[in-house]
């Protein structure tokens, strides 16, 4: 494991940032009763695997089949797309949007979602990627409507790109990501990944003592640790995962401010990002009790281990037990919660 922080502002929060995180899913249940595709994910209890690991118990929420498009992202920019095609009152939301455009910059899943979301209610989706993300995202993203647009080397210049076409262009930009003057969309994208959270704890048949969350631009990591305190407050440790090679989280919170970072491209894809969401970094602040980062071949460890156990994913999915592997320290009785983000690229 590379590195590791306690988190010193644990409890309170950034002192420059206002918003957090919402921790409340009830909206989102009530939005997603009216949709045909959504069907909950399962919390599987890996004894085998847990036994292998080290620990107790383990919990994965398999997020891998969600609503067909193979990752935890869908219900995230398509919640707040359904939000925005019902506050029109349309008597046809599948028509509610027409006219509109979405857009944004992805390394793969968001921009599924997004895709997904402007094609059931009519929009228009325009999906910026980097040369880093994988030709088959960009065949994924066609197949749903999307028109991809290939701008820059990372994740950081696609979405510059996508902003700037935002504004050229009057479209509504639909990122994962916040900074200053740009939240609520952001937010509203989070609030869609409290349903996971709350899956998983109407599932669990006690609280885990552990709870390992993967983070890129933090987004599901600080929605998952917002509702896990919303329910079971301070009893579960919260550690944040994240690639040595985008150590955004970790960096901001040594700092305790939002900082940009630098490095090379990661295997963990949807985890390379050089610079935090404000809303989740703020967040996981306040919820999560420790950060690490993990190595490219810990991640790859991860991948092939869970492969052995009937469970392929890639090692963006696979970082939460990427963090077992490499070290972490738990203790041998530990109920370990961790998800399964995504499938394997060619699933």
């Amino acid at each position: 494991m590379g590195q590791y922080v306690r988190n010193p502002w644990r409890g309170r929060g950034l002192e420059e940032v206002e918003l957090f995180p919402l921790a409340d899913a009830r909206d989102v249940a009530r939005l997603l009763q009216r949709c045909p595709a959504h069907v909950p994910t399962p919390l599987r209890n890996e004894a085998a695997l847990a036994t292998r690991l080290g620990v107790g118990q383990l919990w994965l929420k398999d997020e891998r089949a969600r609503m067909g498009l193979g990752s935890f992202k869908a219900l995230g920019a398509a919640y707040a797309i359904a939000r925005e095609a019902a506050a029109t009152n349309a008597p046809d939301l599948r028509h509610a949007l027409q006219g509109r455009v979405n857009v944004t910059a992805s390394a793969g899943n968001h921009g599924l979602s997004v895709a997904a979301g402007a094609q059931l209610f009519g929009a228009r989706a325009v999906i910026y990627l980097s040369r880093a993300v994988p030709e088959a995202f960009a065949a994924r993203l066609q197949a749903k409507g999307a028109e991809v647009v290939r701008e820059g080397a990372d994740y950081e210049t696609s979405m510059q790109a996508a902003a700037m076409a935002a504004g050229a262009n009057g479209w509504t930009l639909l990122s994962d990501s916040s900074w200053p003057g740009y939240t609520e969309l952001p937010l509203r994208v989070m609030e869609g990944y409290l349903q996971l959270a709350a899956e998983a704890a109407a599932q669990i048949d006690q609280p885990p003592t552990h709870i390992l969350l993967q983070a890129g631009v933090g987004g599901l990591a600080a929605a998952v640790a917002a509702h896990a305190r919303h329910i079971w407050g301070d009893g579960p440790q919260i550690i944040a995962v994240e690639p040595e090679a985008a150590p955004a989280l970790i960096e901001s919170i040594r700092a305790g401010r939002l900082v940009a970072t630098t490095g090379p491209v990661s295997s963990m894809g949807r985890l390379d990002c050089k610079t935090a969401s404000m809303i989740a970094l703020n967040g996981l602040a306040r919820d999560a009790d420790s950060f690490v980062t993990i190595s490219e071949d810990e991640a790859q460890r991860a991948v092939d281990l869970l492969a052995e156990y009937g469970l392929p994913t890639t090692p963006s999915g696979a970082a939460g037990i990427a963090a077992l592997l490499a070290g972490l320290n738990v203790p041998r009785e530990a109920r370990v919660m961790a998800i399964l983000s995504e499938g394997p690229e060619n699933g």
